[in-house]
């Protein structure tokens, strides 16, 4: 497992996409290239993602946070972001260079579905970002012109059956080899608990906030579960949820017309007093003066 980053004090943007934003979620996939540095370094906050995304980076090396545990990346490679996670850039290098698609929940769901039985998919669940081999590359554009190709033909009423079995194919020809090389690093069962306790908070943050759900869940004591989330992630449990919970905030106070008090009811907070005095604990900063900040 990657380190996390120790600073949870964090503000949010949105990624710059076309103006017609609602062509691209009307469609099943769409796909962008030539991501650039430019681009990249308008990205100055932390992007919660709507829909799932595939980064194919080509040229050049960054570091990015996914959901508070950073990576740093080295070309060729791709990126996974599934729906409600949260991608935070760090740094990247001059000549960064990348492509991306972007699916409909439609046809992520439909994908991993075809995928969840497979013996890498535990492997790719835990790892969103994976090196390419570089002899490798030129399939993944290769897909990329394939699945703009059949997503341009209008009058082909299969096309969303047409774009699944082509990523599908892809990934049975070319695309499991990064994973497959990660299969002899599968994880304890210390690392085990430890990751479905990252996926059980990341569900549940908004409503629970104590370790005894989560304990409860797993199966085991919560005294076991601090013992190894600590040692497994160099951070506590408790910090993990108190990370999501600020997480999720900010992204609210910067991203959306909720006040602050629709924001502590959708956090649950039993009074708004109550989630000031949280958010401050935690960033130094009231949750007005977080919004008004930049």
């Amino acid at each position: 497992m990657n380190h996390p980053s120790a600073d949870p004090t964090i503000s949010y943007s949105h990624i710059p996409l076309p103006d017609d934003t609602d062509v691209i979620f009307s469609q099943d996939i769409w796909i962008g290239e030539n991501f650039s540095i430019s681009l990249l370094s308008a990205i100055i906050d932390p992007v919660k993602f709507s829909a799932t995304a595939i980064v194919f980076i080509k040229r050049g090396n960054c570091s990015v946070e996914i959901n508070l545990i950073e990576h740093d990346i080295k070309a060729p490679a791709i990126v996974v972001i599934r729906k409600g996670q949260i991608l935070t850039p760090k740094v990247a290098s001059p000549d960064f260079d990348a492509s991306y698609m972007v699916m409909s929940s439609r046809m992520s769901e439909t994908i991993f579905s075809f995928l969840h039985d497979n013996p890498l998919y535990a492997i790719l669940n835990r790892n969103p970002v994976v090196r390419v081999d570089p002899n490798m590359t030129i399939h993944y554009s290769s897909l990329h012109y394939n699945l703009r190709s059949i997503m341009a033909e209008d009058n082909n009423p299969y096309r969303f059956e047409c774009a699944v079995h082509t990523i599908l194919v892809f990934f049975y020809r070319f695309g499991h080899l990064p994973y497959a090389a990660l299969h002899a690093a599968l994880p304890s069962a210390q690392g085990r608990i430890a990751d479905t306790f990252l996926k059980l908070v990341q569900e549940n943050f908004k409503s629970e906030r104590f370790l005894d759900f989560y304990a409860s869940r797993l199966g085991i004591t919560t005294k076991h579960l601090s013992r190894t989330v600590k040692a497994q992630t160099g951070v506590s449990a408790v910090s993990w949820i108190e990370r999501y919970v600020v997480l999720e905030a900010q992204v609210m106070l910067k991203s959306s017309n909720l006040n602050i008090q629709q924001i502590s009811d959708e956090l649950n907070f039993k009074s708004q007093s109550f989630f000031g005095k949280y958010f401050k604990k935690l960033t130094g900063m009231s949750p007005k003066a977080f919004r008004n900040s930049r």
